[in-house]
């Protein structure tokens, strides 16, 4: 059975984009994109503390706008696939935001969390932080040249803490370091009959059956 929402979560350069615009080519789905225009974040980059709060409640917001819109839209006249869950952005407050800041941060968050909507599934990619540098040094993005592999696996720790507490959807975790469904048909068509399989709680771990 196809899902309605799938959201794809994973650290920085991992996959999640590439990943659900494949899923929505082959769903002839609506393909939402994490918004990426922050102001705030070569900032971020270059002054980690300095920046984080700006930062971080702009992609808040942002991200809330979108996700209000998916709401008041028909998941049933066409299935979404996001590159993102909503709640990346706790990850990302709990690792940067000092602790006033994420004191007004989780005040903000508690509003706007109910207009976000559920999804069917979250995809969890993961990969080691050299691997995540590897890809991010590949694709060659100017704003991201000053992220270390030092704070990479801070943000690897991060995803995989939140992760293993995570019980609001089916969670179906993939080691991207073994394994690359976006580039590898047969893996591809594998992961997309096992979230069609998937049961409706509980955490899987994808390892292709070929």
């Amino acid at each position: 059975m196809k899902p309605r929402l799938v959201a794809i979560e994973g650290p920085i350069g991992v996959g999640k984009t590439a990943l659900a615009r494949r899923l929505c080519r082959h769903w002839d789905a609506r393909l939402l994109l994490e918004p990426t225009e922050n102001p705030f974040l070569e900032s971020f980059y270059k002054d980690r503390r300095g920046s984080a709060f700006a930062a971080q409640i702009w992609f808040l917001l942002a991200r809330h706008r979108q996700q209000r819109d998916i709401r008041q839209g028909d998941l049933f006249q066409q299935a979404v696939v996001s590159d993102y869950l909503f709640e990346k952005d706790l990850i990302f407050a709990y690792l940067n935001l000092n602790d006033i800041e994420l004191a007004t941060y989780e005040k903000l968050y508690q509003l706007l969390k109910d207009d976000v909507v559920r999804p069917d599934i979250v995809i969890y990619l993961q990969a080691r932080a050299s691997e995540l540098a590897k890809r991010v040094a590949e694709r060659g993005r100017e704003v991201e040249r000053r992220l270390s592999e030092t704070y990479l696996e801070e943000v690897v720790q991060a995803y995989d803490y939140f992760f293993f507490r995570y019980d609001q959807t089916p969670l179906l975790v993939v080691d991207t370091n073994r394994y690359n469904p976006a580039k590898n048909d047969a893996e591809f068509e594998d992961l997309v009959r096992r979230i069609s399989a998937m049961d409706r709680g509980g955490v899987e771990y994808y390892s292709p059956s070929h």
